[in-house]
């Protein structure tokens, strides 16, 4: 599976006109296009900040949309966005689909690795890190999103609700911490967003 995301910053005050534009529209656009298997969107509303994820089951479904959906996606964002960031990634683990209320909590980690030590990053997320994530109470989903030649990406994990999110943290932070001292990765990134709407299929 690989995995297009689109980050934005804008103005706080025009963020919620935005995430119900793309809430209603963006499903509809990307569904029509061959190899489409889901969509994401994520937001941070105080700080004015969105983020969309939209999965493909080849990377040549995911180029191929690019293509079709780029002009349509800058004149959904333009109104709020004063920065836009497109990134495509392999979803290199990923859990079960998980079906989540509108205002489940999203932490996204990103970090940066050495293309050499790819593969035991993987590994050790997939044998070590995701099974103590799991075991975290509220924990609906999972991914690590990588780009192996630029030597970075991210995971994210889904959690039930905002108070779930929070009640996390301390154990996230002592897998992620394991995880970096056996691969060496280092942490650049830690956010944290409301979940507007989480589909896959």
């Amino acid at each position: 599976m690989y995995v297009r995301t689109i980050y934005a910053i804008g103005d706080p005050a025009k963020v919620d006109a935005c995430v119900d534009a793309l809430r209603e529209e963006a499903p509809r656009a990307l569904a029509g296009q061959s190899g489409y298997r889901g969509f994401a969107l994520f937001t941070d509303r105080e700080l004015g900040k969105i983020l969309t994820g939209s999965w493909w089951e080849s990377e040549e479904a995911l180029r191929n949309s690019d293509d079709q959906l780029k002009e349509r996606r800058v004149a959904m964002l333009a109104p709020f966005a004063n920065t836009m960031t497109v990134d495509s990634w392999e979803a290199a683990v990923f859990t079960p689909p998980a079906q989540v209320a509108p205002g489940a909590g999203f932490r996204l980690t990103r970090f940066e690795v050495d293309p050499s030590g790819a593969d035991l990053l993987v590994e050790t997320f997939r044998g070590a890190t995701l099974p103590r994530v799991r075991a975290i109470e509220g924990f609906e989903t999972a991914a690590m999103l990588l780009d192996r030649a630029r030597g970075r990406g991210s995971v994210g994990v889904v959690y039930a609700d905002q108070a779930a999110l929070a009640a996390s943290r301390g154990r996230q932070s002592a897998a992620r911490g394991e995880a970096v001292a056996k691969t060496g990765v280092s942490i650049c990134g830690l956010e944290e967003f409301e979940v507007v709407t989480l589909e896959r299929q």
